[in-house]
């Protein structure tokens, strides 16, 4: 199961899990493009794929998906948290309800849906998640403060996830992306002067090396050179300083 399956990282995951012959349900809130993706994946590749159209900010359909993942007739064998938003403003001046919908997507929503298939994960010997999470879990972001705090929620759920199943023949991996060309930011309103002069990455690239560590059983990636060489010094840095960098680049 692929969770914002639509775009970006979530379809490239999706496209290149299809290549590998792998059947696919696919979730996200725009049906009519989930279904042309779908066809486009049975079609070129002849695997079994499902839709959901779902809205996993709304209580009962986030239900649904956990039902799904739990019903033991059809066993989910990899489960994508991959549906997120975001807003860029003050924190203050942010709608509540978008900033709720920023922590559930990015926080609760996973957390419900990999407790919903872990336990059968479990009791089979097998299975996987894949959190896709982001850099910015590490740094304090002005303007983007609720999707920068649930994404450390995320990557810290996924890193004890990898320790309790990890005698189990389950793998729990988390992925700390960095800037991807998802059209993600500019869904959030982010301006293109506020982000940082680093490396873009594509969305298959990230969905590769993301799958690559999977299958590796490595609890963690950072997809891309330029980000794999920032994320351990961000790791150690004083949390002052840190703050110190973050409030120069959003001053320059």
């Amino acid at each position: 199961m692929v969770t914002g399956a639509s775009s970006g990282i979530g379809e490239a995951l999706a496209r290149q899990l299809a290549a590998r012959g792998v059947g696919l349900v696919l979730v996200a809130r725009r049906g009519d493009v989930l279904k042309q993706l779908a066809d486009e994946l049975r079609e070129r590749h002849g695997v079994h794929v499902d839709v959901l159209p779902l809205d996993l900010t709304d209580d009962e359909q986030c239900a649904e998906a956990e039902r799904r993942l739990a019903d033991p007739h059809r066993p989910v064998e990899l489960l994508v948290n991959n549906a997120g938003s975001s807003g860029s403003g003050l924190f203050a001046d942010l709608p509540l309800k978008r900033e709720l919908q920023t922590a559930l997507l990015s926080a609760i929503v996973p957390l419900r849906l990999t407790h919903a298939v872990l336990p059968a994960m479990i009791a089979r010997g097998s299975g996987g998640v894949l959190n896709i999470s982001s850099m910015s879990a590490l740094l304090p972001r002005p303007r983007s403060a609720t999707y920068g705090a649930s994404k450390a929620f995320l990557s810290s759920l996924g890193e004890t996830l990898a320790m309790e199943t990890a005698g189990h023949g389950v793998r729990v991996t988390t992925v700390h992306t960095g800037l991807t060309r998802s059209g993600f930011h500019q869904a959030a309103g982010v301006p293109a002067d506020r982000l940082p002069d680093m490396k873009w990455l594509a969305p298959e690239q990230v969905a590769q090396e993301s799958l690559g560590a999977l299958v590796a059983g490595r609890p963690a990636v950072v997809p891309g050179r330029a980000y794999r060489l920032r994320y351990p010094v961000l790791r150690v840095l004083p949390r002052w300083l840190l703050r110190r960098i973050v409030r120069r680049e959003h001053q320059a």
